[in-house]
């Protein structure tokens, strides 16, 4: 399968992280904060010189990944300032994305509320009323903009986010008619806090053509007490679910990437020594 790694989790200093990619044969470049900037807010000398550095290591990119639409809330309405303010974003993001060849453009979704739907009374008492179907709207523009750039979008299931489960971002996707330019950035490990199982149930909402992108990590979560910890990979709740998932995807011909995440460190702060703790099964899961 075609394994890449997002750059930054290793280093912001992208020479350094392909030099590191080389060293263990991953192929696709995920840029997601390159030097101090975020993709979208890069020059164009930059841009050109990091199209270098991708061109000297022959690693394309699978994914530019701005953190679109993050932060925001059910109060956030299309075309408000802060909208318009990541609307723009996007635009230098996709800009940024023809400009390296990447295919795919990550947004995230606003800040989640806990309980969107209900019966039996939850429906009058427990339900945050109309907070989903605040979301389409702000989303459908940037659909609209990559349908006419020509590009992919991809929304992340994230920890705190609206979409936060593969139901839920293709209830997203479907509710945008939008399968053709939206897929599912899938990370099982932010998934893990709303308690979607990997495997099967997660794969199961996405196997049928809505999965356009994977981040792997490993995680404990214990979400009575709030708290989460980033584990190497193989000794956190994914650990016997990777190879089931890994085999599903090669029996389903799963044809995007897998970017491998480097968020772990040791207990020493140093987030390279984390990767390479956990690269080498990674590799022998999903190569």
């Amino acid at each position: 399968m075609k394994l890449g790694l997002i750059c930054d989790g290793v280093s912001r200093d992208l020479s350094h992280a392909l030099n590191v990619m080389d060293e263990f044969g991953l192929e696709y470049a995920e840029l997601q904060f390159v030097g101090d900037k975020e993709v979208g807010d890069h020059s164009k000398q930059e841009i050109s010189d990091i199209k270098s550095l991708l061109e000297k290591h022959d690693k394309p990119v699978s994914c530019l990944s701005r953190h679109v639409f993050a932060g925001m809330t059910t109060t956030n309405r299309p075309g408000d300032e802060l909208h318009v303010k990541h609307m723009d974003a996007l635009k230098r993001v996709m800009d940024m994305a023809h400009e390296l060849g990447s295919p795919l453009v990550r947004i995230m979704t606003q800040k989640k509320e806990q309980i969107l739907w209900g019966s039996n009374g939850a429906e009058k008492w427990n339900i945050a009323h109309g907070a989903w179907d605040t979301m389409p709207p702000m989303i459908a523009p940037a659909v609209e903009l990559a349908r006419s750039e020509g590009l992919t979008l991809v929304v992340e299931t994230g920890n705190g986010t609206m979409v936060n489960s593969n139901y839920t971002a293709r209830k997203l996707i479907d509710d945008l008619d939008a399968k053709d330019t939206l897929k599912v950035l899938w990370d099982p490990a932010n998934n893990c806090w709303c308690h979607e199982r990997a495997f099967p149930d997660g794969y199961e909402e996405v196997r049928d053509g809505y999965l356009g992108h994977i981040h792997i990590k490993d995680v404990k979560v214990d979400t009575p007490r709030a708290t989460l910890e980033v584990r190497r990979m193989g000794e956190g709740q994914l650990a016997n679910q990777f190879q089931p998932l890994a085999n599903a995807l090669r029996s389903d011909n799963y044809d995007g990437v897998i970017s491998f995440e480097s968020v772990y460190h040791p207990g020493n702060g140093n987030f390279e020594d984390g990767f390479r703790q956990s690269i080498g099964l990674f590799k022998q899961l999903f190569e």
